[in-house]
């Protein structure tokens, strides 16, 4: 009993690192981050051995914002629960979905070369009506409700249709935007227009108000909590069905389709 008490006085605080890396999307495959997949390893970083801070290694080109936003709600949840501080550190990208996860820390770091921003939203695919129209395919589609098939990749885009993804992609803009202000406030650059769109590397981030500064997890860490900071690791886990049988069609269009999100950003 004595021995268990005394291994209890003398054990060292730690920082809780979380890493966040892949896609953002509810489908939940492997390398992606959805809310129900973190939720596990967020409860446990902010609950098991009192951390005094957690931090998050994010690397992610961003994806679903409803998932980004239900992500980061549940760290400013947790956060304020425990009262546990909470830092940020990017590393290739935190842009679009990446960077609304940052911004649920209490402070955001880069590397110098990080990528950061992207505040804005994007809905990208392909239309094919002429090849059908070339091979004599007919595209048969029956519907009760004019609008029921909006954006039919088979059919040629109808500018009604536009109009109506332009209206729903500005309402999911504005929601990034109001979250971007509620957690950078005062920080946010005022002499131009950090919601275009457009990203930022390194200082630039700095100078904007996206970011608080250049430095990496280790070396902040022990700058804030002191030299004698143990490092305690959570990672994501697949449900063991997902491990044990994998699909190999869903893994090689996803590929695909992170291939492609990472890509925009030239890496």
């Amino acid at each position: 009993m004595l021995n268990r008490i005394s291994k209890l006085a003398g054990r060292r605080p730690h920082v809780a690192v979380v890493r966040l890396q892949g896609m953002i999307s509810a489908n939940g495959s492997r390398g992606v981050l959805s809310a129900a997949g973190v939720a596990p390893m967020l409860n446990q970083a902010f609950k098991r051995g009192r951390p005094v801070a957690v931090a998050l290694a994010i690397n992610s080109p961003g994806g679903s914002p409803v998932q980004s936003s239900l992500i980061g709600a549940q760290i400013r949840r947790l956060a304020e629960e425990k009262r546990v501080p909470v830092h940020a550190f990017v590393e290739d990208v935190a842009a679009s979905g990446g960077y609304w996860l940052a911004a649920s820390a209490d402070d955001i770091w880069v590397d110098s070369s990080s990528i950061t921003g992207s505040i804005g939203v994007i809905s990208a695919g392909f239309g094919f009506p002429e090849l059908l129209a070339r091979y004599g395919i007919e595209r048969r589609v029956h519907t009760a409700g004019e609008d029921k098939s909006i954006l039919d990749p088979f059919r040629p885009e109808r500018a009604e249709d536009i109009e109506r993804l332009k209206s729903i992609q500005a309402r999911v803009h504005s929601s990034f935007i109001d979250h971007v202000r509620a957690r950078r406030g005062h920080k946010l650059a005022t002499d131009r227009d950090l919601f275009t769109g457009e990203i930022f590397v390194g200082e630039e981030a700095v100078s904007a108000g996206l970011v608080d500064g250049i430095d990496h997890l280790v070396p902040r860490m022990k700058a804030l909590y002191g030299d004698k900071i143990v490092f305690r690791p959570f990672r994501q886990r697949r449900p063991l069905f997902q491990r044990l049988v994998p699909n190999v069609l869903e893994a090689g269009l996803q590929g695909v389709e992170e291939r492609v999100a990472w890509a925009r950003f030239g890496l």
